[in-house]
């Protein structure tokens, strides 16, 4: 039997938060934004209940087919959300799981960028116990409601995001 060479740093098992936060910057490849890719899991006892990433709602064309309305407007990031093709990726993962019968409450959430406020209240009634990021947004009035409801909020390091293949 051939004996690997890979050092034990090389093949270092991620942990559960970094693993599902990795997810989430795979899932935020779907977006169709042109500004920000955002993607989030929801997941619980270590298992993933619902995914989400920011884009135009379905059936509707979106910002990569008609380009930017913000950028057109002059709208700054973190700012007047309602005018905005896209649905934001943790709004996208709590409505996936109503569509399809999932309860997220006492979950985590692993998302790429900080909430916005309008997320964080959406997070907050869905009974998230968990937010987890490596990524700040330029919105940080979430934080006093998820301190007054509970919510814990945790910013970690960005996990390595290459794919290890091995033959």
């Amino acid at each position: 039997m051939k004996k690997s060479t890979r050092s034990s740093k090389e093949t270092k098992r991620p942990d559960w938060d970094e693993y599902f936060l990795k997810m989430a910057y795979l899932v935020a490849e779907r977006s169709t934004c042109l500004r920000h890719h955002v993607g989030a899991v929801i997941a619980r006892n270590k298992r993933i209940l619902t995914t989400g990433y920011n884009g135009a709602a379905s059936r509707v064309k979106d910002c990569l087919e008609l380009g930017c309305m913000r950028n057109e407007k002059g709208i700054r990031s973190g700012e007047r959300h309602e005018i905005c093709r896209a649905i934001h990726a943790e709004q996208n993962a709590i409505i996936q799981a109503g569509l399809h019968g999932i309860d997220v409450s006492g979950s985590t959430i692993y998302c790429t960028h900080s909430p916005c406020i309008l997320c964080a209240k959406m997070l907050v009634n869905a009974r998230i116990k968990k937010f987890i990021t490596s990524g700040e947004y330029i919105d940080k009035s979430f934080k006093p409601l998820f301190k007054e409801a509970g919510v814990d909020y945790e910013t970690i390091a960005l996990p390595r995001l290459a794919i290890k293949k091995l033959e």
